[in-house]
């Protein structure tokens, strides 16, 4: 089996609420959308959100990168994962949104084309189920509160709360939040990065009495060799996020014991090869490990949850980026069921496709 063709589509998509991070406010999310076709007529779908501030990217330079990587591919087996990797990696440095849409892809096409779902194509079984947290932008007390009560009616069991703007306010913030939905509900919070050291170690200290699950990336990206300085005085698990890209980062962080847990997003790593060298590290280490993402359709999050069923340490998950969409796209996939429980299809590949008019709609690119 070789790759044939990879199509590529732009989009747009609204969501129904701003989501507020300590690194920016959006709208809408902007989606490249990848087919690979191969010889024998079968194909495969991958996606990326590309992020500005994290990963340096945007539909445009992925676009502009396309057919590189594509002309580097064509003719190359989608079931040599690593090869692909590698051959991306040898085309150009970084750009880790673009090559995870295409790697993603390559599996959902080396799956279908083995007849199994993809858990089952890597080797896995499903031993557990799958709950997704529900996140809580950052605002005013008033608006995060009246979201959280919402996320609880909902019947979601765990709630994401957005912090990183101003230490003491976040103290407040949780406050607000823990007294609104009781003490039964996990809440678990992301900074990203945005404290200084001494304001991160001041308020997680004062957060501690809220019952707090974790804390994702609290400072700074550049300064995570001090994260384990941070971690010694903290009463709340820390979770690496932004510092942890690849299977380097991940030694370094464990090794370091820089953190008390791992967050793989598959725009970070590049794809599903690269997450698995990372979960091999968690694994061995014995940190456990959140799948999240960028405001992905259920393309990505579906990626997400089969990965999630090749390790035991897989143990939390941010799949809720998907409900943030005006409009979905994605025909199949993952299914959100009562109470924020997450089911993955039986059929071959991730079991989706994109809607052909919906992709009628999209600027297209095809490299053959």
């Amino acid at each position: 089996m070789k790759i044939t063709t990879i199509e590529f589509y732009e989009a747009r998509l609204a969501l129904k609420e701003p989501f507020v991070t300590a690194l920016g406010a959006r709208e809408y999310s902007d989606h490249l959308f990848v087919r690979i076709f191969a010889d024998n007529g079968l194909f495969g779908w991958g996606e990326c959100t590309p992020s500005l501030a994290i990963n340096g990217e945007t539909v445009g330079t992925c676009l502009a990168l396309a057919p590189l990587l594509s002309k580097a591919l064509i003719g190359k087996s989608p079931e040599a994962h690593s090869q692909i990797f590698e051959q991306m990696n040898q085309v150009i440095y970084g750009n880790t949104s673009l090559k995870s849409a295409i790697d993603i892809a390559c599996y959902d096409l080396a799956s279908k084309a083995a007849g199994m779902p993809l858990y089952k194509y890597l080797g896995a079984t499903v031993q557990k189920k799958i709950y997704t947290d529900y996140t809580v932008s950052i605002g005013e007390i008033s608006n995060m509160v009246a979201a959280a009560r919402k996320i609880k009616k909902n019947g979601f069991p765990i709630i994401k709360v957005k912090l990183g703007k101003d230490g003491n306010k976040d103290v407040a913030r949780i406050k607000a939040i823990r007294k609104a939905v009781g003490k039964e509900l996990k809440i678990r919070i992301d900074a990203n990065q945005g404290w200084e050291i001494p304001e991160a170690i001041d308020t997680l200290k004062k957060l501690a009495p809220y019952n707090i699950e974790y804390c994702e990336e609290p400072i700074n990206r550049h300064l995570s060799h001090r994260l384990n300085a941070l971690k010694s005085q903290s009463p709340i698990a820390i979770m690496a996020d932004e510092s942890l890209c690849n299977h380097f980062d991940a030694q370094m962080l464990a090794t370091e014991k820089h953190c008390d847990a791992f967050n793989i997003k598959l725009g970070k790593s590049g794809g599903l090869f690269e997450a698995q060298r990372i979960l091999t590290i968690a694994d061995r280490h014995t940190l456990p490990v959140q799948v999240g993402g960028f405001v992905e359709s259920k393309i990505v999050f579906t990626a997400n949850c089969h990965l999630a069923h090749t390790s035991e340490w897989v143990r939390y998950f941010d799949c809720d980026s998907p409900l943030f969409h005006r409009k979905d796209p994605i025909v199949g996939g993952m299914q959100y069921l009562k109470d924020g429980e997450i089911k993955l299809p039986e059929r071959p590949g991730l079991g989706l496709v994109v809607e052909d008019q919906f992709l009628r709609s999209c600027k297209s690119l095809v490299i053959d």
